[in-house]
């Protein structure tokens, strides 16, 4: 029922003891991945929905056509040569985005609060490899192989995983970015 091709994946799910104990365990072990991941640092709180969007789209900006001068056109050409730090103060310093981000935050029916319990992350396929890319971590996290056909199916199996760790939640989403074909 997901229209193909899946281009990207979204995942909200609770943050627990458990969770955080996992992240800061995967930054000990840091590792190699491909160049060709867009992967940008989380340095601004309650972002992590807007830095998944960023690391969905910035990954498929090859299947994707931009209207010249838009915001997401200015922002991935001034950050594809940065390193995933760099991006992040990039984000931080633009003015654009933040008042973007102000007015869609103000319009919304939910209350902005520092007791942030959920978490969004993206699953993406770049060179034949599924990547995990949440922007608290040091780095992407490679799940293993995957193709842009097989990309929904891949993310879906990591997270049933993460879901069964905190089977008595009921604060999961999953979106899919696809693309009209």
């Amino acid at each position: 029922m997901v229209p193909q091709p899946v281009l990207a994946v979204l995942f909200l799910y609770p943050l627990t003891a458990q969770s955080e104990e996992e992240r800061r365990l995967q930054d000990n072990d840091k590792k190699e991945f491909s160049k060709n991941v867009y992967f940008m640092k989380q340095t601004v709180g309650n972002a992590c929905g807007t830095i998944g969007l960023l690391h969905a789209v910035g990954n498929v900006t090859s299947e994707i056509k931009f209207q010249a001068d838009s915001f997401f056109d200015k922002f991935y050409k001034s950050t594809a040569n940065l390193d995933p730090q760099e991006r992040a103060a990039f984000l931080e310093n633009d003015k654009e985005m933040e008042v973007a981000h102000s007015v869609a935050a103000s319009a919304g029916d939910t209350e902005a609060t520092d007791d942030v319990n959920d978490h969004f992350i993206c699953f993406t396929c770049v060179d034949g490899e599924l990547y995990e890319l949440d922007g608290r971590k040091s780095g992407p996290i490679s799940h293993g192989a995957s193709s842009p056909s097989s990309l929904l199916l891949d993310a879906v199996k990591v997270i049933k995983g993460m879901i069964q760790k905190n089977p008595e939640s009921l604060n999961f989403n999953v979106i899919a970015f696809s693309k009209k074909a």
